[in-house]
């Protein structure tokens, strides 16, 4: 693997991988598994924010490839207003251990159940990006993209709460009702968490580039 071109994203998502490659392919970055760089191992997520879990894998892969590679982690997860945050950091594992997109997406369903109201549906997608590489200290870019949780899934695109999520303006109203999972992914990047945490990371990766 070249150093400057590579980046190993710490995680076993292939959803986040197809999407960070999608993102960051323009800039000559292929992004590829922690896996595919040699680490097998999943670390283990013991902090309280997105901030803390990103730097626990990122340095975990760092240290498990022989800090040779960039590392990028992200930890990330929707916050629902009415749940009091949750499922917040459980947000991939939301209905238990070894559950399914499917699983936590019909959990959280059922938690709002009782929510009639779309303005009581509240929440948003939080990111958390850590970028570690062989010289330097770690740098993080964080994002967050307004909702609000539909009453039935809808569409086959994305992953993990796409299906239920609906962005919002500043108004706070539905963009166009459509959830994350019904638009393309060159309708969601730029409103997305994800997106718009890349867009800081591109930038940074931009300018060591010069």
């Amino acid at each position: 693997m070249t150093y400057m071109k590579t980046l190993i994203l710490a995680t076993r998502n292939p959803g986040k991988v197809r999407e960070f490659q999608t993102l960051l392919g323009p800039l000559g970055y292929e992004v590829v598994t922690a896996q595919q760089a040699g680490y097998d191992e999943e670390p283990e997520e013991t902090g309280t924010t997105f901030h803390e879990n990103a730097l626990i894998k990122a340095r975990a892969v760092f240290e498990g490839t022989d800090r040779q590679y960039a590392v990028l982690s992200d930890d990330s997860g929707l916050a629902v207003d009415a749940l009091s945050g949750a499922p917040g950091v459980y947000s991939a594992r939301y209905a238990g251990p070894g559950c399914s997109d499917d699983d936590n997406n019909k959990k959280l369903a059922r938690e709002l159940s009782g929510r009639t109201d779309l303005s009581a549906r509240t929440a948003r997608y939080q990111i958390a990006l850590c970028l570690i590489e062989p010289e330097g200290d770690p740098v993080f870019f964080e994002a967050a993209c307004e909702g609000v949780i539909g009453f039935e899934e809808r569409g086959s695109g994305g992953f993990g709460y796409d299906v239920l999520f609906i962005p919002v303006g500043v108004d706070g109203r539905p963009l166009d009702g459509r959830t994350f999972a019904e638009m393309s992914a060159a309708e969601k990047h730029p409103l997305s968490h994800r997106g718009k945490a890349v867009a800081g990371l591109m930038q940074f990766l931009r300018s060591r580039a010069v």
